[in-house]
């Protein structure tokens, strides 16, 4: 095999792995939208079988805002949930953090060393 076989073979490869993000972020947004029917989605994911690279297309072409107006909705959903996570997480006091460890080893989730690992954190 020459030099160009490999470039080629390297370029067929990369193409494909483009394609396999293309595809798999269609059917994240497919599954993401509420707005579309099971009907609809379903039309889309047979399309996606019988004609992928037509309708990936067609895909991106007819429903991309929508595409990117959804992902940026669910990346501000992903931090406001972390933004309030982070609120109840920092306004606990020690004692509220040792209950929960205690609650954890009461369970069986974690050990008795684990315990007093935790509880050695949360008086630090």
């Amino acid at each position: 095999m020459d030099f160009w076989h490999w470039v080629l073979v390297l370029l067929w490869w990369f193409l494909f792995f483009a394609y396999l993000i293309i595809l798999f972020q269609i059917l994240g947004d497919l599954f993401r939208d509420r707005d579309l029917g099971g009907w609809g989605k379903a039309a889309w994911i047979v399309g996606l079988i019988l004609l992928p690279f037509l309708t990936a297309l067609i895909y991106v072409i007819a429903r991309g805002r929508g595409m990117a107006e959804r992902q940026v909705a669910a990346v501000q959903q992903a931090k406001a949930d972390t933004d309030t996570y982070i609120r109840e997480v920092a306004g606990k006091s020690p004692a509220d953090h040792i209950a929960d460890a205690k609650a954890l080893l009461d369970s069986g989730a974690i050990n008795q060393a684990e315990f007093e690992q935790l509880k050695a954190k949360a008086l630090a």
